[in-house]
């Protein structure tokens, strides 16, 4: 429940005085349906319509304001304000819901944001013991249920106010009948409390089903090329059937859970009213007009006691998603990458989040929310010397082994660096400890000279384009796909980074050249081609430094070619490291740093190494080459 308390907090906080008008409204609303409903049987006893006896109401300034009016005019005018009171209390009644939409909307729309920008803004190495799947399910099916789950407590509070003014009015009618239907109330809910638990299990399973649908599927069309090749499509629809199975039987299940509640409540009105008027007639001699009165107190209170053990179940099955958004976003907030990242980016800081003032809070929110805060201006560093490894150890959470141990390093500046070694050796923990997405265990990362330390650090990472083993691209064309790193890049931009990236060739002979729809992930494209694409995209960013981390292992000689001829017209111009098995890509490096199990091992220029006959870097060579020549 604590999960659940600070999602009503976050509710509060995010729309500050509405709560209180709506349950203003919520109130007003009760009372109307109530003296709507209960006051017409007395009303129309007052104009001597039937008699009440001893259960009669008094309201004598009300007999004597009917009074002045004709007889034959008396039943029409309560009739008329019956009619009145009802009608304004559905107009207020559509009002309510429709407030109550937008609360529920404005707090799942700001806790959608707050959730994409935790998990967008968290540290890699956080990603790095996550499924993808994961983020997905939350997102989505969690969110979803946040969001329902909310509505329902509205709902719920709706009811609760509902009911508490409906007993006070039906105490004012008589006592005694209320007192026995509250009992009667109090018995079956303390009956039913098992419901509710049973409800909440039910939700763990919701969840828990639902994370695994979410994964399969995600796994399933990530590996379907595999999945066509080796003909394992019958296992994936079998897998894929017995998860249907569950999320069938698990949303019957509930269903059966609630309407059995809903069965008990029901039968059990039926039994107290029938058992009520049998008193009543043949017991205590009760007149008709109160009897009347009885059934209507009853058929007022025991939906509403039906409603909310109805909503009580509800809530208990959505509380396990409630638990999973704020167990993920406790992650998320221990998990930051670094202190300063949301006031560079325009985010919303922690801080402001619990400011006392709602209405503050909301106007920044909505403006964030609606892109309209600008991100401060930083300038990006661009590297002048060297970037320099100093005692550097790391290893990942939960390992006891370092990836990287006691390594010093220098990469020059303006030149070509490659990294190498064997599967394992640490080559892509260094790039990511270079480029800041993971931060040392011990030593220092030095830019220039000078640590680079959180400050510096989103500034770092804006001078650098890093291209990746496997390129990712968007299902959309190649202009909107370059524009990723910069919206306001104009086409003559785009057609240089084209052009360095010897990508300009093939796109303009696609159809629509740069608004050509490559598909998901690019699909439409050749490995090469995508990978240049990428390239281009990287270039246009402008960096400082230029990271290739395998960029180049699943090309062709062809395609290897033009990625190499568009490196040798960025040297001296910009920094590039990159990370290559395949040594031939990188025999115009100007230097070379070999790392085996985590240690460097060699560096210095790719000639010097290369004709080192004891050496790891020239062995590497010759094994490489004797492999080709074979």
């Amino acid at each position: 429940m604590s999960e659940l308390q600070f999602f009503m907090r976050k509710l509060h906080r995010v729309t500050g005085p509405v709560l209180y008008w709506n349950l203003l409204g919520m109130i007003c609303i009760s009372l109307m349906e109530g003296i709507g409903i209960y006051m017409l049987v007395p009303m129309l006893s007052l104009i001597g319509v039937f008699e009440m006896g001893s259960t009669s109401l008094h309201l004598p300034w009300v007999s004597e304001l009917l009074h002045r009016f004709p007889e034959n005019g008396r039943l029409l005018l309560v009739l008329l304000t019956f009619v009145v009171i009802v009608s304004g209390q559905a107009w207020l009644q559509r009002l309510q819901t429709i407030r109550n939409t937008r609360i529920q909307q404005q707090f799942v729309r700001t806790l959608r944001m707050e959730t994409y920008r935790a998990i967008i803004m968290a540290q890699w190495s956080f990603f790095l013991q996550k499924r993808k799947s994961d983020f997905n399910h939350i997102l989505t099916t969690e969110l979803a249920r946040v969001s329902q789950g909310t509505n329902i407590l509205l709902q719920m509070a709706a009811s609760l106010i509902f009911t508490g003014i409906q007993i006070g009015l039906a105490f004012w009618l008589s006592a005694k009948l209320t007192t026995l239907v509250l009992v009667c109330g109090l018995v079956l809910f303390i009956f039913l409390r098992k419901f509710v638990r049973r409800a909440k299990q039910i939700g763990d399973q919701t969840s828990e089903y639902s994370q695994s649908y979410y994964n399969g599927i995600t796994e399933h069309f990530n590996g379907i090329k595999d999945i066509k090749s080796n003909m394992l499509e019958k296992s994936h629809i079998s897998w894929f059937e017995r998860i249907c199975g569950r999320i069938e039987r698990n949303v019957i299940q509930f269903s059966q859970l609630n309407s059995g509640t809903q069965l008990i409540h029901r039968v059990s009105a039926a039994v107290i009213i029938a058992a009520f008027i049998y008193l009543s007639l043949h017991v205590l001699a009760v007149p008709p007009a109160s009897l009347l009165l009885i059934i209507l107190i009853f058929s007022r209170l025991w939906p509403r006691f039906t409603s909310i053990q109805s909503n009580l179940e509800y809530m208990s099955s959505m509380l396990p998603a409630f638990r999973i958004v704020r167990q993920l976003q406790m992650e998320t907030e221990k998990s930051r990458e670094i202190g300063g990242i949301a006031a560079a980016s325009g985010e919303i800081k922690d801080q402001d989040l619990t400011v006392p003032d709602s209405r503050t809070f909301r106007n920044k929110a909505n403006r964030e929310l609606n892109g309209q805060d600008e991100a401060r201006p930083f300038k990006p560093l661009v590297l002048k010397e060297s970037i320099e490894c100093q005692r550097v150890n790391y290893r990942y959470e939960g390992s006891e082994t370092y990836s990287l141990r006691e390594v010093y390093a220098s990469i020059p500046a303006k030149g070509m660096t490659a990294i190498v070694g064997k599967s394992g050796a640490g080559k892509s923990t260094m790039i990511d400890l270079i480029m800041g997405l993971v931060r040392p265990e011990s030593g220092q990362i030095l830019i220039d000279g000078v640590p680079l330390t959180e400050d510096r650090l989103l500034a770092w990472r804006s001078s650098i384009g890093y291209v990746s083993q496997d390129p990712f691209l968007f299902h959309t064309s190649i202009r909107e796909n370059l524009r990723l790193v910069d919206p306001d890049a104009s086409e003559e931009q785009m057609w240089q980074a084209l052009q360095f990236s010897s990508s300009a060739t093939f796109v303009r002979k696609l159809p629509q050249g740069l608004d050509t729809m490559i598909g998901d992930r690019g699909i439409r494209l050749s490995g090469g081609e995508r990978q240049r694409l990428v390239l281009a995209r990287a270039m246009l960013r402008n960096p400082s430094v230029l990271v290739l981390d395998e960029a180049t292992s699943a090309l062709d000689s062809e395609n290897e070619q033009h990625i190499q001829e568009a490196l040798e017209r960025l040297k001296g111009q910009v920094t590039i490291i990159v990370i290559a098995h395949r040594l031939s890509t990188i025999r115009t490096a100007d230097w070379v740093i070999v790392l085996d199990e985590g240690r460097v091992i060699q560096q210095g220029e790719y000639q010097q190494l290369a004709t080192d006959p004891v050496g790891t870097f020239s062995k590497l060579l010759n094994m490489q080459a004797e492999v080709v020549g074979q």
